[in-house]
């Protein structure tokens, strides 16, 4: 841990992971490198359309992109299903538009955390720990399963029977992936089979 030698009272937290962000508008893009830089997160990139931002994560992998949703050539959901289905990272998606139908295809496309603008760091630090965090989960994924594609499709129904685990027997989001994760080892299934089951027996909402 450091301190900020512009201001000796803000402390710096080493966290040793990468982020890309890609969002068109300049002043806000800066903010959040500001705000990700002062938390000790390593900026490697900064983009400002949703191409570059998919060329540069699948140049650099970094351990987490934060995508607009409104970006020129292709926007930053699309970006994200590119990225997803390609990479490791985990996925922040940001927005002016708190439209349900948005807040669905940010889901579906992976996004681990969702932010409506404006936002605050106090807004945004905390979604990216939770990102970061079921990264971590879902790269737990990875001795099981070879294929991106596959592993992609693996951790969307992870995610849903997470939630449906998270719904029906009132655990947390940690508490969901860890009982998935203590049932497969003990029954010698693979966690997406543990997943399906989970779906099958409890139904889909």
């Amino acid at each position: 841990m450091n301190v900020n030698e512009e201001n000796p009272d803000t402390e710096i937290f080493e966290t040793g992971h990468t982020i890309l962000v890609a969002e068109d508008e300049a002043l806000i893009r800066m903010d959040i490198v500001e705000t990700l830089v002062g938390a000790g997160y390593e900026v490697v990139a900064e983009c400002s359309n949703g191409e570059e931002a998919v060329e540069r994560a699948l140049e650099l992998e970094p351990d987490l992109c934060i995508l607009d949703v409104k970006m020129p050539k292709l926007d930053g959901i699309s970006a994200a299903e590119k990225i997803m289905s390609e990479t490791s990272s985990a996925v922040v998606m940001l927005t002016a538009f708190s439209q349900e139908e948005l807040v669905s295809r940010a889901a579906e496309a992976g996004a681990m955390a969702y932010l409506v603008k404006p936002f605050t760091p106090s807004d945004l630090l905390p979604q990216i720990t939770v990102a970061l965090s079921r990264q971590s989960e879902m790269l737990a994924l990875e001795d099981e399963i070879a294929n991106l594609t596959d592993r992609f499709e693996t951790r969307k129904r992870v995610d849903r029977a997470k939630g449906l685990l998270m719904k029906e027997m009132g655990l947390s989001e940690p508490e969901a992936f860890r009982w998935i994760q203590k049932t497969s080892m003990n029954r010698r299934l693979s966690m997406r089979e543990v997943a399906d089951a989970v779906i099958d027996q409890i139904g889909e909402d």
